[in-house]
């Protein structure tokens, strides 16, 4: 098996996060190079074939580990095996790694809109931001993050996290729940994501002439945000996204 355009990687930390949501560490034979919201290959060798996905990368690039939030898929071809690593274990990454999805550096103001999983570029850029401010960086750089997801579990160790980053005052965090029967005690917003990206833009005072707008993960949140943006006003290129399937494949609507 051809592995020119890989390197190994190692697992050395796993968090399950519930029955069908799972953090995974790699520490990289070698340290990739690559732009905070970007997404990489990943590939495990099965019975002579190397099976591929792409990831969007947690991590920031100033981290020595690369860090995936993965959902499975327990029909699927990659997820099952991917479950199966152990700590020790090791895939095969590309070295390319590509994506979009990163920081537009000419607007002050950045509205980020994620389901579950989608979360994942939006993290890798304020761990970066993050980082960068405490080495002494000047930055007038401004963030929203609305996360929905059905049950709160689903935000993962990501909510705790945001929520940490959100007192620094550069970043705001909401996390929306669409399930809030089954969690009575969640004080938090309710809806799915297009439901209340309007009232906070509003609130924060986002609109197109000042900001640009992110979305990544579920299909259906994809769309409905841009129609809501477009309707908004926003322009194409002030619009980013990244789906992580497609609308005939498995995961709900979050």
């Amino acid at each position: 098996m051809a592995q020119t355009n890989h390197c190994s990687a190692e697992l050395i930390e796993r968090r399950d996060v519930s029955a069908s949501l799972a953090v995974f560490r790699f520490a990289a034979a070698e340290r990739p190079s690559f732009t905070a919201g970007q997404f990489a290959t990943i590939g495990i060798a099965a019975e002579g074939d190397l099976i591929e996905r792409p990831y969007s990368i947690v991590s920031s690039p100033h981290e020595p580990f690369l860090e995936f939030f993965v959902e499975l898929v327990p029909t699927g071809v990659f997820t099952p095996k991917l479950w199966e690593l152990k700590v020790g274990s090791s895939i095969l990454v590309r070295r390319r790694i590509v994506g979009q999805l990163t920081l537009e550096t000419t607007v002050k103001r950045h509205l980020m809109l994620a389901t579950v999983t989608g979360v994942a570029p939006f993290v890798s850029i304020l761990r970066t931001e993050q980082i960068d401010r405490e080495r002494g960086a000047a930055s007038s750089y401004r963030f929203v993050v609305i996360c929905g997801a059905s049950h709160t579990v689903e935000f993962g160790p990501y909510r705790s996290e945001l929520e940490a980053l959100s007192r620094a005052g550069w970043l705001t965090y909401v996390p929306t729940i669409s399930r809030p029967w089954a969690e009575p005690d969640w004080q938090g917003e309710t809806g799915r994501v297009e439901d209340i990206l309007r009232k906070h833009a509003d609130h924060l005072g986002l609109d197109q002439s000042n900001s640009v707008a992110y979305a990544c993960g579920h299909p259906q949140m994809v769309a409905n945000a841009r129609a809501i943006l477009e309707r908004a006003r926003f322009l194409t290129d002030q619009i980013k996204e990244e789906e992580y399937f497609a609308l005939h494949e498995l995961p709900p609507h979050k």
